[in-house]
């Protein structure tokens, strides 16, 4: 169906009634567009000082703390407390946001927290992500729910607990959503999940006694937490909700971002639910940043784990970290997955967990 534009917006995608009326409403543009208008050339900025740090390691520079916020890191502070539904953390468990049935049985697997992913475990096709936000809606409200056509099994939110408590991840600052355009440029793609999601659903997760939880991945600097923290105060203040509502953890999965884990909470301190390990994301990293020096170069990847001395010791300032700021330190996914139908597979991938 042809879809109603706000002024400036354009979207180049097939757009179903339901998408219409439940996702891409004509106030949801505008405030996707309004944080656009606002942070996108930040963004691009952003983005372009990673060439130029990428420049500098290749000449030589090797990653280290900033002595510029060498106060922050010695300075005596806590970031927030933990959140409504944010306080017991001992086990999480992530999927995509597509399919419905995968949403459902992450809320009933008895984790503490879900983390629906518009990231790395999503292919991030333009009625994928729509199809997701529809599922973000229903989940947050409780109604979430699905027949299986081939079985005929009903799917629904099990009543005899609590589900576990919703995050959402939107995809990376690096990212475009090129479906929706704003004022002739492609939107960043993290402000429209996060702009989607939190439009429709930030005052229904606070009624529900949570509130609008982020992960934010592949951050690279203190100053790129700083931009996200813009957005949040932006968007709490659009819909009249207190600064502080939202809360996110940030993923420490590049090599940079290591080397500034208290300047990145320090950043987020009103909105921080703490930092997570991302292990092969980190490795990726490492390679990808210290390419021009042969004495980095590491072995087969399997190899690498997380006893390995460097990602030990990635791991341990990380916990440090966020015990000194009284955060959550969260280890990396656990990449393994249930086999049903291979008893030996099933058990080698639980033991690997």
């Amino acid at each position: 169906m042809t879809i109603a534009c706000v002024p400036g917006v354009a979207i180049h995608g097939p757009v179903s009634q339901e998408h219409a009326a439940r996702v891409l409403t004509p106030e949801a543009q505008a405030f996707v567009a309004a944080l656009q208008r606002c942070f996108d050339a930040r963004r691009r900025q952003l983005l372009a000082a990673r060439d130029v740090r990428q420049k500098a390691l290749d000449a030589g520079q090797m990653p280290d703390f900033l002595p510029e916020t060498r106060a922050v890191r010695d300075g005596v502070w806590k970031a927030a407390p933990p959140a409504p539904g944010l306080v017991d953390r001992r086990v999480e468990i992530t999927g995509p946001p597509v399919p419905r049935k995968m949403v459902i049985n992450a809320l009933n697997s008895g984790a503490a927290v879900y983390m629906s992913d518009f990231e790395d475990s999503h292919a991030p096709t333009w009625v994928g992500n729509l199809d997701g936000q529809v599922n973000m809606q229903e989940a947050v409200r409780g109604a979430i729910a699905m027949q299986d056509t081939r079985t005929g099994k009903f799917y629904r939110l099990r009543t005899d607990r609590r589900p576990a408590t919703l995050m959402v991840r939107p995809r990376g600052w690096h990212m475009h959503e090129a479906h929706f355009v704003v004022d002739g440029s492609p939107c960043s793609a993290s402000l429209f999940d996060f702009g989607l999601f939190f439009f429709h659903n930030a005052k229904a997760s606070v009624a529900a006694g949570a509130g609008p939880y982020f992960y934010l991945p592949k951050m690279e600097s203190h100053l790129e937490a700083r931009l996200w923290n813009d957005v949040f105060n932006m968007a709490q203040d659009l819909i009249g909700l207190p600064r502080g509502t939202i809360r996110a953890t940030m993923l420490i999965e590049t090599i940079l971002a290591a080397f500034e884990m208290d300047e990145i909470i320090y950043e987020l301190r009103d909105h921080s639910a703490g930092l997570n390990c991302g292990r092969w994301d980190y490795i990726f990293s490492f390679i990808k940043r210290m390419r021009n020096h042969p004495q980095f170069v590491l072995p087969d990847r399997t190899a690498v784990g997380m006893t390995s001395p460097f990602m030990n010791a990635y791991v341990q300032l990380l916990i440090k970290t966020c015990h000194r700021r009284g955060v959550h330190a969260m280890g990396g996914m656990a990449a393994q997955i249930p086999i049903k139908d291979d008893a030996a597979a099933h058990v080698a991938a639980i033991t690997k967990v």
